[in-house]
């Protein structure tokens, strides 16, 4: 049985081992805000979802991820669909997402409805990265 619902403080240690990019400090506030999800497959916990609000008012999701053992199975499309469904519950008319170009989630965006809407270049030294594409989609 597949259950998502939002992440709790007792989350803490799978959250991590799947997400090595949200800073300590940052993990109780998306507890608070309801800003994250775990999805787990027969109790056990086997992806994540997390999001913000580009410019306060656009949600935007920062990280989707499955465990590498578990992917393949439509964990991440349940995960984006139920994440959508909540949003236009609130009243949002769009989401947003980004994937690098060398990351092959690009396409999976694509494929469940989201469309390229820009990109930014990172060429800072020290910081930078392949382009990062930006993906748009109306709720």
């Amino acid at each position: 049985m597949t259950e998502i619902r939002y992440v709790q403080m007792a989350d803490r240690e799978f959250w991590y081992q799947l997400d090595r990019h949200l800073p300590e400090s940052e993990f109780a506030a998306k507890v608070r805000d309801k800003q994250g999800y775990v999805l787990s497959e027969d109790h056990h916990p086997v992806g994540l979802l997390r999001y913000h609000l580009f410019w306060d008012n656009t949600p935007f999701c920062s990280m989707l991820f499955i465990d590498p053992g578990f992917q393949g199975r439509g964990y991440g499309r349940q995960m984006m669909a139920h994440w959508e469904q909540e949003l236009r519950a609130q009243g949002y008319p769009a989401a947003l997402t980004s994937t690098r170009t060398d990351e092959t989630a690009q396409h999976f965006y694509r494929k469940i409805g989201y469309r390229d809407c820009g990109c930014l270049v990172m060429d800072v030294p020290g910081a930078a990265q392949p382009m990062e594409i930006f993906f748009v989609k109306a709720l």
